[in-house]
């Protein structure tokens, strides 16, 4: 009889460790809502994303842009040498080399469309590019280079917004 009622003892006290210890965890689990940027609107004529260029400095970046999805720190041991990613977006800036790309996911909006253009569209719109070759062309901007790359379909599929020159640009294999 006293081994059974031992027993229960143990079970019960089995029993409210159990619930103490859900219910921590229930009481430390947060809410956490995900900070909001508004529409993301590239400026292709400005050179930048709601008014934020590639050469800016990575936290002003987070700062102005908070809905980033990861960023790295930039340095020599950083892929690409960091950068803010906004990668269910469709837009990703690297910090250390001054750039941005936006791919044919990008969730936003341009003040001139630029995704999905034609190759023969572009002449009419920026004129004779600086640099080419079969899939990409660059074009001199008022703040540097706009490099756009085009599908097998010849419409643009990825746009490169940089401060640096054709000359300067180092762009990532990522």
């Amino acid at each position: 009889m006293q081994l059974s009622v031992k027993c229960l003892v143990m079970k019960k006290r089995y029993i409210v460790m159990l619930v103490l210890m859900t219910g921590s965890v229930a009481a430390t689990a947060q809410l956490k809502v995900k900070p909001d940027c508004g529409v993301l609107t590239v400026d292709v004529h400005k050179g930048w994303v709601n008014e934020v260029k590639p050469n800016a400095d990575p936290e002003f970046m987070k700062k102005k842009l908070p809905c980033f999805t990861s960023f790295e720190k930039e340095g020599n041991t950083a892929a690409c040498g960091g950068g803010v990613y906004f990668d269910d977006k469709g837009i990703r800036f690297y910090t250390q080399r001054d750039y941005i790309v936006i791919t044919d996911k990008f969730k936003g909006k341009f003040t001139a469309p630029v995704l999905g253009l034609k190759k023969t569209a572009m002449f009419a719109k920026y004129g004779n590019p600086k640099l080419k070759d079969a899939n990409w062309e660059a074009y001199q901007m008022a703040y540097g280079i706009m490099v756009v790359y085009y599908n097998s379909a010849a419409t643009i599929n990825k746009v490169i917004i940089s401060t640096k020159s054709t000359d300067d640009i180092d762009l990532c294999s990522q």
